[in-house]
């Protein structure tokens, strides 16, 4: 399948903090998940690859052009729907009046033509009835949808969504995932995430970010697999377990090297990620004290 988009040799550095280290990888159509803690440097890869932001080095390319020219950014721009973790709304503006501002600007001249789209987009999230309400009288979830229903417009070929489930209630999430199943259909879409669930749930491909590199690229099924043969389920907290909590049926679920007879389930998304941040933990305890 030929690639929307492809990084090389990314970087970008804030002061002494380095966001992004090097990172290599390709996103084809479909829904790509990139997943990682807080400071991972998602937020800036989905900035670089929304063309927001600058890479200090390292090449992009997005939808067959290169952003770094002011003709190839036009061009990304066109076809893009961006979501960032913070869309910085005009408190004073309605959701509608808001998506309208944003669909002027992506060139949206003939006023029925985008009224219409804004429309439809809010509807989309389930806005229709408070569309006409000021965006500081909407709760958190409301506000989020706004952001959703924003980077829909047009139906772009290429979407970003930073964080785009974080405040939606669980029927919100199961729409939004609906969403991306049908009208974003054909899209590329990036979506960053803390959720796993989401990542199982809607994702083809997934990448791993930490500390501003790639650990993992792959499948949902793959990334679980990494979890094979060390996940298991008692009664007591083994403390021999790298990490331990109890579920919702009051068991004591591990992640580590099982003891003899232990209670081996399969592994999920969650696990998967978690033995993969755990060994990068402790590839860097290790460096720290060589």
């Amino acid at each position: 399948m030929t690639h929307t988009v492809s990084v090389t040799g990314l970087r970008k550095r804030f002061g002494a903090t380095v966001a992004l280290d090097g990172v290599d990888a390709t996103f084809t159509p479909g829904v790509n998940g990139l997943l990682g803690p807080n400071g991972a440097g998602k937020t800036t890869m989905l900035r670089i690859l929304a063309t927001v932001l600058p890479a200090d080095d390292g090449h992009l390319e997005a939808l067959g052009v290169d952003p770094a020219t002011a003709e190839g950014r036009l061009s990304v721009r066109r076809r893009l729907g961006y979501l960032p973790q913070e869309p910085g709304f005009h408190q004073h503006f309605s959701a509608f009046d808001f998506v309208d501002y944003v669909a002027i600007l992506k060139e949206w001249v003939d006023r029925k033509a985008r009224h219409d789209e804004v429309r439809r987009v809010l509807g989309l999230v389930g806005l229709e009835a408070v569309m006409h309400k000021r965006i500081r009288q909407l709760s958190g979830g409301m506000r989020r949808r706004v952001g959703i229903a924003q980077a829909l417009l047009g139906s772009p070929d290429l979407l970003v969504l930073d964080e785009p489930t974080a405040g939606l209630d669980p029927e919100q999430r199961l729409r939004f995932r609906e969403l991306l199943g049908t009208d974003a259909a054909g899209s590329t879409v990036l979506l960053s995430t803390h959720q796993t669930d989401d990542v199982a749930a809607l994702c083809g491909h997934v990448i791993v970010l930490l500390h501003g590199q790639i650990r993992f690229t792959g499948t949902p099924v793959g990334l679980a697999a990494l979890a094979t043969d060390r996940v298991w389920l008692a009664t007591d907290r083994d403390p021999r377990a790298e990490l331990a909590w109890v579920t919702g049926e009051g068991r004591i679920r591990h992640i580590g090297e099982p003891p003899a007879g232990a209670h081996l389930v399969e592994p999920t998304v969650e696990d998967g990620y978690l033995v993969l941040a755990g060994r990068d933990a402790h590839a860097g305890e290790e460096a720290v004290a060589s």
